[in-house]
Formats: C-alpha cells, structure tokens, sequence
C-alpha cells in the first residue's frame, strides 16, 4: 500500500474557498479517477512563516504502477484546475510513501 501525500499551504484570504473547493470538489475528483482506495485531509499543526494554512491529504493507493498510471493519465489534468482557481495563492509539494507496517493498540480491560 502506499500515499501519495500533497502538503499546502494556502493563503487566508482563498482559504475558506479553497477548503469548500477541496472537500466538494478535487478529493472526489481525485477518487473518482479509480486510482486511490481513500483520503484522509489533514490540518498541520504548525505555524509557517509565511502565514497561511497547512494541510496534509493523503491518497491511498494500492502500488506503485497505480499511482504512476494516475500520474500520467490523471495529476496534470487536476493540479490545472487548481491551479486556474487559485493561482499564486497556494503552494504544494507532494511525497510518496510507502507503508511498511501498521500497528493498532487496542484497550485491555482490568
């Protein structure tokens, strides 16, 4: 399994827009395209320097040849569209990362 993590910072002033934007729009767009199983959307807890928001949203996606398809026949396509709506008000970088593991602790009842 791997995530294909988008972190952005965006501006105050197209942040409640973008965040409407995001939720309503670009992650179902995003899943839409069959090449992520699921997202989860992140608010990073730190303040930058450059103002603005920080989020984390991560796309989960069975291998590594699924996320390349989504690369070549999917990503240009959506980074345009945000990029036409909120051009120079946001910047984004983007991981992959691969889950080698996973733990999950459950409760024990005394």
């Amino acid at each position: 399994m791997y995530i294909y993590n988008v972190t952005i910072n965006v501006e105050d002033e197209v942040h409640d827009t973008w965040f409407s934007w995001m939720k309503e729009t670009h992650i179902p767009d995003m899943l839409s395209t069959g090449k992520f199983t699921g997202a989860k959307m992140c608010k990073v807890l730190v303040e930058e320097e450059m103002g603005g928001l920080t989020y984390s949203i991560q796309y989960s996606t069975p291998n590594k040849e699924t996320l390349e398809v989504y690369y070549k026949e999917d990503a240009e396509r959506l980074r345009q569209e945000a990029n036409k709506l909120f051009a120079g008000k946001f910047v984004a970088f983007r991981t992959e990362l691969e889950i080698i593991g996973e733990a999950v602790l459950t409760p024990t009842k005394e």
